[in-house]
This record gives C-alpha cells, structure tokens and sequence, in this order.
C-alpha cells in the first residue's frame, strides 16, 4: 500500500477555513462572526511567523528527509500556500462587506475620514491632540535612505503626499498605528441615540495628516494600511529528524534574520509606493505579496467594542457549578472520589479552590503545578504565592519556550521566585507541555496526596471558552506517577526516560505514550482479526505524526472501527485498501475544541484517557506530555457519552475528506450541536433546587 498523507500545512489552512465558515454563516450571531473573523486573522498571522518562515528555511536543504517530514516539497506546498490564502482572502473581503451592511441594519456604522459630521470631525481633531500626537512618529522614506525596522504584528500607514503645484513628484512616508498604547477602536459620538458610531485608530491619524505633515506644505495625501509578518525565528517544531533542524537553525537563523514573510497591504494603496515597499523590503515573487481590503489586523476584532444591542442572542448558557462541590470543600470531595470537570460548561473555580484551601490548611506541606499559558491576572498564581507565603514548599514548572508567551513567562518567573516558590524551567530540548498538579499534605502520621491532570492549561480565562477536560483525584498511583516527572524535571542534565519509563498509571511522552497507544491499537487489530467487535474513538487537535497514521491506516485496512474528532491538522488521507473507512469530524463553534481523548474497547473493559498530546512528533518524541486513564464508571461513561454526543453533531460538524472541501456533516437525524447538547447533558446531572 502506498501510503498518502496531506500536508501538515495545507490541512491547517484547511481549518482555517473552517473558522472563516462560522463568520460566513448568517445563523452565527453578529458579534461572534467578527469575532470569528479576528480569531482567522491572527491564526493566519502565527502560520506566517511559523509554518511559512520555517518551510522557507527548509527550502535551503537538499534531503531526503525534508519531503518526508512535510509529506511534500517545501517548493510546492509554498505555491499552494499562496493561492489558497490569496482565495480565502477574497472569502474573508467578501464577508466583511457583508457583515458590515448587517452592522448597518443594526445602526452600528465605522466611520472613515471622509464621511463625519462637523461634530464628530471636531471630537477626532480633540482625540487626537490629547490621545495620539504624542504616540506617532512619521518616517519619511527615501531611496537612498535604508528602510527603517519594521515590527512584527505592528500595522502601519503607508502614505503617498503631493503638492498641487508639483503633481509629478510624490513623497512616502510611513506611521506605526499605536494601537497598542491606545487601542484600535475609537467610539464617536452620535447625534441619533440609536446610532453606534466606531472609528478606527488609522482613520483617526488619516483625518489628522494634513496637521502631522503641515510643516512640509503637502495638500494631498494618499493613505493606506499596511502590514508585514516576520520569520518567528522559532524551530520547525521537530517536523524533522533533530540533527536537521539544528543545521538549518544555525545556518540560516543569522542570514535571514527577522526576514517578512508575507506582505500584506490594501490594494487601492498608491501603486509607486507599492513597489518601494516591496523593493525596500527585498520581497520575491517567491514571497507571500497579498492584496487586501483597507483593514489589516484584523486580529483586534476579537475585542470588538460591544455596540450590538438588537442581536438574536444565542440560548444563554452560563457556565454553572459542579454538582460535587455545591456546599463542600474541594479537598474533601476529591480525597473520596474522582471528579472530572468538563470546560468551559463546569466553572473554573474548584481548581482555584483546591490551591487556595491547600495554602491555608496547615498539613500541607508541598504543593508542586506545571504552568504552561497562564492568564494575565493569574489567580493560580496569587493562589500559589499565599501557600509560599504561609511557608508551604511550592514548585512551579513554568515553561518559558510557551510560543509567544515567552516574555510574560520570564515575568511570571520573576514574581514567583521573589516570593519564595521554586521555579523550574524545564528540560534542555523539551517543552513541558503536561498539565499535571500534585499536593502533599501530612496528617495523623499519615501522607496524603491529590491533585489533578488536564487538557488544557490552568487558565482561568481560556477556561471560559477552551472546551477542555480535567480530572480532579487522590488516586495513589497517578500521584506517584507525577511526582516520578517533577523528580525528572528538577534534574533537567540527567537521562529523563528511565525515570519516565516506571510511570505505571500515566501515559508519559517523550516516547512511551505512542508505544503504549500502538499497544491498544494493536489489541484492537488483534480482535477484529478474530472476528470480534473492536472500536477507536480519538479525539485530538491535530494529527500529523506519521507512525501513529499508518498505524491507524493498518488498523482501518483490517477491519477496526475508527472515528476521529480533530479540530485542526489531519494528515491522514482515506485508502482504497481500508476495509473499514476512517471516519473523521472537525467540530469548529463558539467553543474552542481543545479536549485530547482516547478510546478504546478493549473486548468490552473500554480504555478511556484524557490527555494533554495531541498526535504529532512534537508532542510525542519532543514534549513532556501526560495522559491519565479514566477508571470510575460513572466517569467512564461521562466521558463516553460526550465523545458519542460529538460524533453525533450534524450542525457545527465537517466532514474531514482527502479533498479538505470541508463540507458539512448532513443527515435525516434530529439536528445536534455538540456544544449544546453536551451543555444540557451536564446540565441535567445539576440538581433542580
């Protein structure tokens, strides 16, 4: 069987496009298909930064494992890069202008430059001297003069000005919006009080320049936005063989340091400066040069002001409490019974809870957390300093290589060592990406530990739209198996995998959690083979790694029932030679899907595990990862259900095809919304008061 694979980056592209489908959709709320729209942008911008920038320093090597590693040149998946963006770029225009005339019809109006009433024009002039001037610093370009540096994320006006005595001799000049510092959105006062009116920063400064370039005597100015994303400078996340990817870091990361990547700018822009900028920034036809309409960053959507009053609102669905904590201390449930909390439809709180108890209660003795994305206003953190504080011996494995959380890591660690807690950075070319939780407490001569294992990151804020699992327990041997990792994780020079390889109730990685994920999938062959029912259920966000696909590809050519649910990346392609198809689902909604379980019939015993891995060869071969099996039954069947109630969706569900057409998931059953119907199940557990 010749073995076929889609691109790890064609398929991601792919889910994009799913994002970009729930802001097309007219049945989404309108606030939510701007929001969807942010969320596509900044998607778009991070593969630029990443996926992009790391297939064009491969690009520079001739080998054989480099098509390998990518299921296809890097030459070729660039072109088809480039004409699907270019394609859903179109989509995301189109869209736009729709849902601007929606805003339209609900009286909420973004105003330009060119179309304010004398009283907004005069509050723009005041907002402007007392909020902006100070924060915008025009360039004025030159030929002969080198390009200024440009910031990644940063979006900039590129402006074109004449004088109407010299008509032939244009001048450039290029201002940073600081929407950093201010904001991106402007709220303009409105004569009619059922009117909305919003201003962008950009058109805030475009009114103004005749004020900025005054000094110079220009009576005319063409201005557009433009933007550029830059080479991340991040490795290839291990797509490649180790040895290779440190050549290609230190050859390339010093000659193409900080390199664009993509160009991006408004096509009714001024043709001449056009050109320069593209010449200025030493941009090929080879690159990413893309035509948009006038709003770039699209990415500060997500946080589009709440200026929607007449929306259809979805059916409320607050998040509520556990049943198992109403009324009772955290510590005292999870000492007598597993407990698994299911985001972002069970509250947050418990985990918060469950620190702060432990950090007042005087038998507690140490308390050690893996920290991967925290929220800005962490109230993990406060948690974990008040147990330092109260003298509890408190560890925080805090992952600085987090991707574009480096910086507020470094921060994080910073504040925690001040107050005493021993920060752990973890282990020389391995992220720690386990979601792991131990507290040890000392009572009656007795040692007692619980804790919990995620999905997700302990974040409170993602928390409240991440769709995640975590499992709170005092189970003895998954205890035992984290503090068998934390002891690796302080000795970061020794071997890590003896140590690893005694963990007897968590799936650990690197390396052991896909030997252990052969192991049932072989079992399942096994049975199917003997003529007997054998059953997957795999949920992830992505799939790429090449040994756990063909071995999903063997399975489904024996005969296995498998059915996949992957949010994001799916490589794998199905085969004539299947005996049994795969059957794959994206669910993209309000939610984000970010849960990883497994499921395994095992001749009826039914092996369930949430994990924090998804099925790539960064997670696998190069991450500290875990996953804890589900042994209660009521859990087990919690779990299950879930799973089956997600399967079953036929509204907010794709069918995940060779093609990536993305096609929606269509039958005569009654109509299912995973993310609600899984809310009204968990729901129903809550006692009526």
């Amino acid at each position: 069987m010749a073995n076929q694979f889609n691109p790890r980056d064609i398929t991601w592209l792919s889910f994009n496009e799913r994002v970009l489908q729930e802001a097309m959709d007219e049945n989404v709320p309108l606030h939510l298909r701007i929001r969807f729209l942010g969320i596509f942008s900044n998607n778009l911008d991070e593969f630029f930064r990443v996926r992009v920038a790391g297939l064009k320093r491969a690009m520079d090597f001739k080998s054989k494992y480099i098509s390998e590693s990518f299921y296809q040149q890097p030459t070729k998946i660039l072109q088809q890069i480039n004409e699907i963006v270019i394609h859903q770029q179109q989509n995301f225009d189109k869209t736009w202008k729709k849902i601007q005339m929606e805003m339209a019809e609900q009286k909420v109006f973004i105003r330009t430059a060119k179309n304010l009433s004398p009283a907004q024009e005069r509050f723009v002039n005041e907002y402007f001297d007392e909020m902006v001037e100070s924060n915008v610093i025009p360039i004025l370009l030159h030929d002969n003069v080198p390009m200024p540096y440009l910031r990644d994320k940063s979006l900039y006006l590129g402006i074109a000005m004449r004088k109407k005595d010299f008509l032939y001799e244009t001048k450039f000049a290029i201002i940073e919006i600081p929407s950093r510092e201010i904001g991106r959105f402007v709220l303009l006062p409105s004569e009619n009080k059922d009117e909305k009116n919003v201003m962008l920063l950009e058109d805030v400064i475009t009114f103004n320049l005749p004020h900025i370039f005054s000094y110079f005597g220009y009576d005319e100015f063409s201005a557009h936005c433009f933007k550029v994303t830059k080479d991340a400078e991040f490795d290839l996340d291990n797509d490649i063989k180790t040895t290779l990817a440190e050549k290609i870091e230190k050859g390339i990361k010093s000659r193409r340091k900080g390199k664009p990547t993509r160009f991006v700018f408004d096509k009714e822009m001024d043709k001449s400066l056009i050109e320069f900028l593209i010449r200025k920034l030493n941009l090929t036809k080879k690159d990413s040069i893309i035509p948009g309409g006038k709003i770039h960053n699209f990415r500060h959507f997500m946080d589009f002001p709440d200026v929607f009053k007449t929306y259809t609102k979805p059916e409320e669905r607050t998040s509520f409490d556990h049943p198992e904590f109403v009324g009772k201390r955290v510590t005292d449930v999870i000492q007598k019974t597993d407990v698994l909390l299911t985001f972002p439809y069970h509250k947050f709180n418990p985990v918060i809870d469950l620190l702060r108890e432990s950090a007042m209660d005087p038998d507690v003795k140490t308390i050690q957390i893996t920290a991967y994305r925290l929220a800005s206003h962490s109230k993990i953190i406060n948690a974990l300093i008040n147990a330092a504080r109260n003298g509890k011996e408190v560890t925080v494995m805090l992952e600085l290589r987090a991707r574009f959380d480096e910086e507020s890591n470094l921060i994080w660690k910073e504040i925690l060592e001040q107050e005493g807690v021993k920060v752990l950075v973890g282990i020389p070319n391995k992220k720690v990406h386990a979601k792991l939780c131990v507290i040890k407490k000392r009572a009656h001569n007795k040692t007692i530990q619980y804790g919990f294992v995620s999905t997700g990151n302990f974040n409170e804020k993602t928390a409240k739209i991440y769709g995640d699992h975590l499992l709170m327990t005092s189970d003895r041997g998954i205890m035992a198996d984290i503090n068998k990792i934390f002891n690796v994780l302080r000795k970061p020079k020794e071997d890590i995998l003896p140590t690893l390889k005694t963990c007897k109730k968590l799936l650990v990685c690197p390396q052991f959690m896909r030997e252990k994920i052969i192991a049932h999938i072989d079992r399942e062959i096994e049975e199917v083979k003997a003529g007997r029912r054998s059953e997957m259920i795999i949920k992830t966000n992505s799939l790429s790694d090449r040994i756990l696909i063909e071995k999903l590809y063997e399975a489904a050519m024996a005969g296995v029932n498998i059915r996949l649910i992957v949010r994001g990346i799916y490589c794998a392609v199905n085969q004539k030679e299947f005996k049994e198809k795969i059957k794959a689902i994206s669910i993209v909604d309000e939610y984000l899907e970010h849960a990883r379980v497994m499921y395994f019939y095992n001749k009826g015993n039914e092996d369930l595990y949430i994990s924090s891995a998804d099925w790539m060869t960064r997670n696998l071969d190069y991450r500290i990862e875990a996953a804890a099996k589900i042994t209660q039954k009521n859990l087990k069947k919690e779990l299950k259900d879930i799973l089956e109630i997600q399967l079953s969706d036929n509204v907010k569900a794709r069918i995940l095809d060779k093609k990536l057409r993305n096609e929606y998931v269509k039958n005569d059953h009654k109509e299912i919304r995973s993310q609600i119907e899984t809310y009204h199940y968990l729901k129903s557990k809550v006692p009526k008061e």
